[in-house]
């Protein structure tokens, strides 16, 4: 089946017990057994839910996984996730890694024993130079949050598989639907799925996803152990929005596309930073490996009274936190998703105090073009 068929009709798309076409919500914190020798399928809803199984189900054979593991948030698959490592272990890390990741790695797991190196992760040979006997793995994003900087993943992965290491991969920007690292032969695929997947802004859950099942059996042991997972309700939103995900992200990477590239006519824009802009840093590179550019871009804008004045004024878009919603969302790095990192670890990777992000939702592009032209005027 094709992808959007599979959105559809890939896992659990109707209830057998009562031919309902929504899959129920089964909000229950345990199940009765009928034998002390033999337990059921599931004894407490930590360990197993049927809502959460169809959902997990569906986002593993989307990204061409076996195995899925929703959690209650994206750093909550992230935390998860990095227990699989021990202390002592050393961790390559792409340096403009999404804030929340960069706080939980330096000032929770750094604690811990965990080390890692922050590398421009578009150079392979600044990711080999920073590999050490104990490193463990390989952390990416790509695109990056918020430069939406771009790695060679099938690259990446055959470094870390020469020298016995994982690869990580953050889709959240991208989605299944755009980019499936696992098939360019990473291990582990995580994802916000507040973002995109489930696309409603109505529900906070995350997901880690893998083919391998060494590493499934691992995972499992954690979600169980660790005990972040996600709630049947937010289950089922998520089940609900991802039905739509193909002609959500076509809509509004359509709209992404006719703004980049009308911001890029502006004498009060800076820079823009969108991988399907030609003279994007590894744009062919983007290109080979995923199925088009998404809906988030970043632009740097001439001063901060300018950026200031545009964040605060624009009515269509809204100046939040977040992504990926059906509403066009505007953020503002600094001090919203990079507000973790200082200001000179910021600096030193390229995040100003004049970088804005929009994430792009359903509205008409011309409309949108409208209200942010009021604040570009050359």
């Amino acid at each position: 089946m094709k992808f959007e068929t599979r959105l559809i009709h890939g896992s659990h798309t109707i209830d057998p017990a009562t031919g309902a076409l929504s899959i129920p919500v089964c909000q229950t914190s345990t199940f009765a057994q009928g034998s002390v020798d033999h337990f059921g399928k599931y004894d407490y809803a930590r360990s197993g839910n049927p809502t959460r199984e169809a959902l997990e189900e569906a986002i593993a054979g989307l990204e061409g996984g076996t195995h899925a593991f929703a959690f209650g948030s994206g750093m909550a698959a992230i935390s998860s996730t990095l227990l699989l490592f021990q202390p002592g272990d050393h961790l390559v890390v792409c340096e403009d890694v999404y804030g929340g990741a960069f706080r939980v790695l330096t000032r929770l797991f750094g604690r811990w024993g965990l080390t890692v190196t922050f590398v421009d992760a578009t150079s392979l040979d600044a990711i080999e130079a920073a590999i050490r006997p104990e490193t463990k793995a390989i952390y990416l994003e790509t695109p990056s949050n918020p430069l939406l900087k771009i790695t060679d993943l099938a690259g990446a992965a055959e470094l870390a598989r020469t020298r016995g290491l994982l690869t990580l991969v953050d889709n959240t920007f991208m989605t299944p639907y755009l980019q499936r690292p696992l098939d360019l032969g990473c291990d582990i695929v995580l994802h916000s799925g507040t973002k995109f997947l489930n696309g409603h802004s109505d529900v906070v859950c995350g997901f880690a996803v893998t083919k391998d099942r060494e590493l499934a059996s691992q995972l499992a042991f954690i979600q169980n152990g660790f005990g972040a997972i996600l709630g049947p309700q937010d289950c089922w939103l998520t089940l609900r929005g991802l039905k739509t995900l193909k002609i959500r992200m076509e809509e509004c990477q359509s709209s992404a596309i006719r703004i980049a590239n009308w911001l890029t006519t502006r004498s009060r824009v800076k820079k823009v930073y969108y991988p399907g802009l030609a003279d994007h840093p590894g744009f062919a590179t983007h290109n080979r490996q995923s199925a088009g550019p998404g809906a988030v871009l970043s632009f740097e804008l001439t001063s901060y009274e300018l950026t200031k004045s545009l964040l605060e004024g624009v009515e269509l878009a809204a100046f939040a936190v977040s992504l990926g919603g059906v509403e066009s969302i505007l953020s503002y790095p600094a001090k919203m998703s990079h507000a973790a990192m200082p200001p000179e670890e910021r600096a030193s990777r390229g995040i100003s105090d004049t970088l804005v992000r929009l994430s792009v939702g359903l509205e008409a592009p011309e409309d949108l073009i409208a209200d942010l032209g009021r604040f570009l005027v050359d």
